[in-house]
């Protein structure tokens, strides 16, 4: 008699521990943004950093990035509408990594390994699904249909690329001019 050997599938399993630990990470990040939770600054205190770092209004990115983060990572772990909050998620990380992408990859020296990587795992969680241990399986995929892949990610890279050019002209306007002379003949 031949024995039967049940194959199992654990990819399920396996995005839902990445999505819980991605989802908790970016909640927190955005937490600590809105809320002030974990040691954060809050609205105003994440505004006047975002204002210093060249995200102008600083109020209104502080809001964005923090509901990116804090939202995006809630539904994230929860497996609800993946393709937009990983998309968004992913957008936000975007901004973040390119205030850290002048110190190079590491974070050890501010560099933009932690939210590039937050935003890789955003992204391909949006890409490929929650799984079958999700509310969007749940759900029938309402909020999960293959339309919202590519218009989640459009959206959300025309609004980061917005965003970090925004920054770009704010920081080059602020940025001083040269004195006379001083420029190399």
């Amino acid at each position: 008699m031949k024995k039967r050997v049940l194959h199992r599938d654990h990819s399920d399993l396996g995005l839902l521990a990445l999505r819980l630990g991605t989802g908790a990470v970016l909640a927190a990040h955005g937490a600590q943004k809105l809320f002030g939770w974990f040691g954060g600054g809050g609205l105003e205190g994440t505004a006047q950093a975002m204002e210093s770092m060249g995200f102008k209004p600083g109020r209104q990115n502080a809001l964005a990035a923090g509901l990116g983060e804090a939202g995006g990572g809630v539904l994230i772990a929860l497996g609800l509408a993946t393709p937009a909050a990983g998309a968004a998620a992913a957008g936000t990380m975007a901004g973040a990594a390119s205030v850290h992408a002048p110190n190079g990859f590491f974070s050890t020296s501010g560099g933009l390994e932690h939210p590039g990587y937050l935003g890789w795992s955003a992204a391909a969680l949006g890409l490929t699904g929650a799984g079958r241990y999700s509310l969007d399986h749940v759900t029938g995929h309402r909020l999960d249909r293959s339309w919202m892949v590519p218009a989640a990610f459009v959206v959300s890279g025309i609004a980061a690329a917005c965003v970090i050019r925004r920054r770009a002209a704010a920081l080059a306007q602020a940025a001083p001019a040269e004195p006379d002379g001083a420029q190399d003949s």
